[in-house]
């Protein structure tokens, strides 16, 4: 009897984590046909179970590429993969299926395998936002979207890694505004990060609460046009240091030209750009986001951001740590819509911190007096407090530890924020 043929989800699985190449290439453009076909009906074509195992294929045929070159690539090709969903409902189950896959497969992925990975969820939530620009961005496929990004990714109940939730957050500004830049009005970009004033306002991890602040409200902050110019020019020679060169570029392109570039000539054209020592630096991890335009800034009305904060703030399950956090912010968007700047909160406490160390000292001083010369009788000699038996460091040591130790707290390194 003959044995009963695999489901093609599963062949395709197996022939997209194939050694060969030229396997994966084809297994690539005949599952590209298949899901097309497959889904021309105006609902359904795949059930959930069927698409993650396509998923775990595309995730091993991007784990055994390993040349940068034909990594973008395949990034790309895969990520196309979601326009050739013919409908709605197919669409946002293969992007779910995904962030699932990446939940399930992250903790697995070691430091070597890790640059891909993050380039390919860049490319993923791209290509998502690129979705609802080719539907005029109804309201009715954002909230969609956002349910299931929200649902897979930052929602307390979800499996996502932090890996996964601190990468989403990082680029989902950054990609919003590369495909909505230009069309996207501010009561629309509201939309975008309510998802993130509701999370912010009822996490309980304090570490993610800080990243949303930094990531996203910071983000914006930071795009305000009464950024002082200091601040804007800093930012810009930063951007420019991680910019390729003209010869870089052109290499690039034809690259792209040669369709049929082997991976040794790929290793060889690469090898060149490399750094001597061969050490690469995390921030360019993620080289996509590195080296492109990052698009025009996204529109927002400061007081409507405030405003919807502190909605969510003023909740009677808002835990104090994240009331505290997020009514910063608030503060510094009312300020924003009052056309002012708002200065650095972290480096008033920090003088405010020098200055209490300062009087800390004068007293000591002060108590001291009575062991100077002038104030000995005959016979008594002054001794210092260590001659005392006492064990305490100088006061120069004493007084520095404590504001390294406030500044850490101040700048919100995760891990070191203490509880209010």
């Amino acid at each position: 009897m003959a044995p009963a043929m695999q489901p093609a989800e599963i062949q395709f699985a197996q022939r997209l984590a194939s050694n060969e190449k030229g396997i994966r290439d084809r297994a690539v453009r005949k599952l590209r046909q298949y899901i097309s076909v497959k889904t021309q009906r105006e609902t359904g074509g795949f059930s959930q179970e069927e698409l993650l195992k396509i998923w775990k294929g595309l995730f091993y045929c991007m784990w055994v590429q390993d040349e940068p070159l034909l990594q973008e690539e395949l990034a790309n090709t895969i990520s196309q993969l979601v326009h050739v969903v013919n409908n709605s409902e197919a669409q946002h189950l293969f992007i779910q299926t995904f962030w699932q896959t990446m939940n399930r497969e992250w903790k697995g992925i070691d430091r070597l395998h890790l640059d891909k990975y993050y380039m390919l969820t860049r490319l993923i939530l791209r290509q998502s936002f690129e979705v609802l620009k080719r539907n005029g961005w109804e309201e009715g496929r954002i909230k969609l979207l956002l349910d299931v990004l929200m649902k897979e990714i930052l929602h307390p109940e979800s499996q996502s890694p932090n890996g996964v939730k601190f990468h989403f957050i990082d680029i989902y500004l950054d990609e919003l505004s590369k495909v909505g830049g230009k069309e996207l009005l501010a009561d629309q970009n509201l939309k975008f990060i309510d998802p993130f004033c509701k999370i912010a306002a009822k996490t309980k991890d304090h570490t993610l609460v800080q990243t949303i602040a930094r990531g996203v409200f910071e983000a914006i902050m930071d795009q305000s046009p009464f950024v002082p110019e200091e601040v804007v020019e800093e930012q810009r020679t930063q951007a420019g240091d991680s910019q390729p060169s003209e010869e870089e570029i052109s290499e690039g392109n034809e690259d792209e030209g040669q369709g049929k570039e082997t991976e040794e000539e790929a290793r060889q054209a690469l090898s060149k750009r490399r750094p001597a020592d061969g050490v690469s630096d995390d921030s360019e991890r993620d080289s996509v986001g590195a080296c492109e335009d990052p698009g025009p800034l996204l529109q927002f009305d400061y007081k409507a951001v405030a405003d919807r904060l502190l909605g969510v703030t003023n909740r009677k399950n808002t835990p104090p740590f994240n009331r505290k956090c997020l009514s910063k912010l608030i503060k510094k968007f009312q300020d924003l819509s009052e056309g002012n700047f708002p200065e650095d909160i972290s480096a008033d406490e920090d003088d405010h911190t020098i200055h209490q160390g300062k009087r800390k000292e004068k007293g000591k001083k002060d108590g001291l007096n009575h062991l100077q010369p002038e104030n000995l009788g005959p016979g008594d000699k002054a001794t210092s407090p260590n001659q005392n038996g006492s064990s305490e460091p100088e006061e120069s040591n004493k007084r520095k530890r404590p504001r390294k130790k406030s500044l850490r707290v101040q700048e919100g390194v995760p891990g070191l924020a203490a509880p209010p």
